[in-house]
């Protein structure tokens, strides 16, 4: 007996950039069949894009829309990302690297990072970071991809830093090749079903219709449908999140200065400031708290500490931190900043919509209509995600000794949610990082801005204190000498980049 094909949904975009073009690739490209997929999108409106710095998770996604990486890198001017460095956030003149990899290895069962600890307290340990080799790679501005093995050369992984007015693009020419309707226009108002009050179709300034069946809101911040038409709640968390400001300006690269590969973020005065380097340019911008610092002077400040030949005026991006209480109602999901913001320190952005759309092609309503457990499953999944993310990204501000402005000792002092102070209570007492199956930022990404900071625990894992620190010691000097040759194996980044773009050029 042979089962009936399901009708395809017809899903229905609003939005173009990165969020709508990535969903709806996302949608055409990996439920063939199940779904038809139309995205509205105006020229007439403009997209929230600078320099996007990414995380690991983008790779995959890549990979399964069968994108390939150089022609995607090549069309983007990316460049290859490790990790991210963090200047002056534990104290002023101090300096750590996120790394996407690994510290070590666990031995017996103990985590690596409870040994250092251990040498750390008798004073023979290195610094954290020389026992990763992500992070020697970027300090070294070298790079190749991972081993896919077992050995040391798989102990990282990487993302990529793009230009975000280019990835959108790239991503609608994709999208169409996979089926994806496009239809320029602009919506002024949306019709609804009098039974049940879902979105029943968009009207277009011209008189359109656009009908669906279910409706993915990428309509950035205005979060027309969600936030706007079915007036889901927002939740604010600028009380733990003050920085609602950024003042981007692209500038030239210095001359002769190596291509890094990673993001810098620097603290400031009021916030912080990132550089993103590009193939054909630096992306800069100061993200800061406007209760603490005009938007004049944070301008200002930019150009000051950016780097190279500025190529545009500080241009001022405005939002606020938080999300929707729900992310999915009736037959609207939003993604991408309809569904919620958090600021960029860690790069989340990109994987949040990614993440979302995830989750939505796993629960997708094919077939006998929308089921309310789906829905519910996918609100609790995307909630969690972002309230660890928002934990993550507070921590970076509370752990810290800086009080040299009034900025830093609000977030110093402030009381953080109750989630996050149970995490930094579990490290205090214990050295351990809570776990977690799914989502971001697993134990290395604790434990790098836990020690970076200097928020070094009362006790950690007895048993590490019972083996020979003589020989461990040893081991650890092994593992940093073996690192080293790993890395000075590896290509300059900028090498590599050239090599691959004329590997991709002879095959064209």
């Amino acid at each position: 007996m042979t089962q009936d094909r399901p009708i395809p949904v017809r899903v229905v975009v609003l939005g173009g950039g990165t969020a709508g073009w990535m969903s709806a690739a996302g949608i055409a490209a990996l439920l063939p069949g199940l779904a038809t997929v139309t995205l509205v999108e105006s020229e007439d409106i403009g997209i929230v894009g600078v320099g996007e710095a990414t995380l690991p998770h983008i790779r995959g996604y890549v990979e399964r829309l069968g994108i390939d990486e150089a022609a995607f890198m090549r069309a983007t001017h990316a460049t290859y990302k490790l990790g991210i460095d963090f200047r002056d956030f534990g104290s002023i003149g101090t300096s750590y690297v996120h790394p996407f990899g690994s510290f070590g290895e666990k031995v017996a069962g103990v985590g690596f990072h409870h040994y250092w600890l251990e040498l750390a307290r008798q004073g023979q340990a290195g610094p954290l970071g020389d026992y990763s080799l992500a992070v020697a790679a970027a300090r070294a501005n070298r790079f190749k991809p991972p081993a896919q093995d077992e050995s040391l050369a798989s102990t990282y992984g990487y993302a990529y830093q793009f230009d975000a007015t280019l990835f959108g693009p790239f991503m609608r020419q994709h999208g169409l090749g996979l089926g994806v309707e496009r239809i320029e226009g602009l919506v002024t108002s949306v019709e609804r079903d009098p039974e049940s009050g879902d979105v029943a179709a968009l009207i277009l300034k011209d008189g359109r219709r656009v009908e669906g069946e279910l409706f993915i809101d990428c309509s950035g911040f205005r979060s027309l449908l969600l936030g706007g038409e079915l007036a889901e709640p927002w939740e604010d968390w600028s009380q733990w999140l003050p920085c609602d400001r950024a003042a981007a300006m692209p500038c030239a690269h210095v001359p002769d200065a190596p291509l890094r590969p990673y993001t810098t973020a620097a603290a400031m005065p009021a916030g912080w400031r990132w550089q993103i380097p590009l193939q054909h340019r630096m992306g800069n911008g100061y993200v800061f708290a406007s209760s603490f610092l005009s938007e004049d002077e944070a301008c200002e400040a930019i150009r000051a500490a950016a780097e190279g030949e500025p190529l545009a005026d500080p241009r001022v991006l405005r939002f606020r931190a938080g999300r929707r209480r729900n992310s999915w109602q009736g037959n609207v999901v939003a993604v991408g900043l309809a569904s919620g913001f958090l600021e960029p320190l860690e790069s989340t952005s990109i994987y949040l919509a990614q993440m979302a759309i995830t989750y939505l092609i796993e629960l997708f309503p094919a077939g006998g209509g929308i089921d309310a457990r789906d829905r519910d499953e996918f609100n609790r999944l995307v909630d969690m995600e972002y309230d660890r993310v928002r934990d993550f990204l507070i921590l970076h501000y509370h752990a810290t000794t800086r009080d040299d402005a009034p900025f830093w000792d609000h977030v110093r002092t402030m009381r953080v949610p109750d989630s996050l102070a149970d995490k930094l209570e579990l490290w205090r007492r214990a050295a351990r990082v809570e776990r977690y199956a799914d989502g971001l930022f697993y134990d290395a990404s604790w434990i790098a801005v836990y020690v970076g900071q200097g928020m070094l625990p009362d006790r950690h894992d007895p048993r590490a204190a019972l083996a020979d620190p003589v020989r461990v010691k040893a081991a650890l000097d092994r593992l940093r000498q073996a690192i080293a040759g790993e890395v000075a194996a590896m290509p300059e980044h900028g090498a590599f980049l050239a090599s691959e773009a004329a590997r991709l050029a002879e095959a064209a």
